[in-house]
């Protein structure tokens, strides 16, 4: 058994253009990890959480955060921290498939 779950987590995602396919890596009480696979030309729309942080690891290609009506190309490795209630998403604009995780924590009640 290994410990690190993203290789095989992600090893089906494989979005086409315009989609987004996503798996939950951690689901604790306290903490969400989930993967996003976004196909070129796809965008996870904005929204917030007002009662979490959330940040996304960058871990394959380059994906085009959106933070609070900005935005902002990220290439992988990259950080972004979304502070709580602050409005973020994502889009790619490039031809290849990004993945990016995004932890949520603490879990909304």
């Amino acid at each position: 058994m290994s410990l690190d779950r993203y290789a095989d987590a992600i090893d089906e995602l494989e979005p086409a253009d315009g989609e987004i396919e996503t798996t939950e890596l951690v689901v604790e009480e306290d903490v969400l990890v989930k993967a996003f696979a976004l196909g070129p030309d796809a965008q996870l729309e904005p929204h917030e959480h007002g009662d979490s942080t959330n940040v996304f690891h960058v871990l394959e290609g380059t994906v085009t955060v959106l933070q609070d009506g900005e935005s902002e190309a990220i290439e992988a490795p990259g950080v972004v921290l979304h502070e709580r209630g602050v409005e973020h998403g994502a889009r790619n604009e490039t031809d290849e498939t990004v993945v990016f995780t995004a932890s949520l924590c603490p879990l909304p009640s």
